[in-house]
């Protein structure tokens, strides 16, 4: 799908969402294992992925709020956060590449978030 104005084709929330919750769901059930460590490989490099294609996405709608909008502010902060975490590499202590791919899940979890928020032009207190 295209935005009307926008050469950007918008993000597939949905997907990203489905992607997310491969990694996060075993954290709902304690007896659940983590993914095999090839599906965990390719699980990561999407997650990767998904957040090259939705930070932009979100930096540039943020950037139309108000800068005294919280939600821009709360935006950008979920930004520096997530660049963060794609600059960081997997612990070489058992499970440390499970805990890493389970960090990005959740950044790109609240970006989603964000998206959806700064999509629908949110501006939270301060407007």
């Amino acid at each position: 799908m295209v935005e009307a104005g926008s050469q950007t084709e918008a993000p597939d929330i949905e997907t990203m969402r489905e992607t997310v919750n491969r990694l996060l769901e075993p954290d709902a059930v304690p007896e659940a294992l983590p993914p095999a460590a090839d599906e965990l490989g390719t699980l990561t490099l999407l997650l990767r992925e998904h957040l090259d294609l939705l930070m932009p996405q979100v930096e540039q709608r943020a950037k139309r709020l108000p800068k005294d909008s919280v939600t821009r502010f709360c935006a950008f902060a979920c930004l520096g956060e997530a660049r963060d975490r794609l600059r960081a590499t997997p612990s070489s202590a058992p499970g440390g590449d499970v805990a890493y791919g389970r960090r990005l899940a959740r950044v790109l979890n609240a970006l989603c978030d964000h998206y959806e928020n700064v999509s629908a032009g949110h501006q939270g207190a301060g407007q």
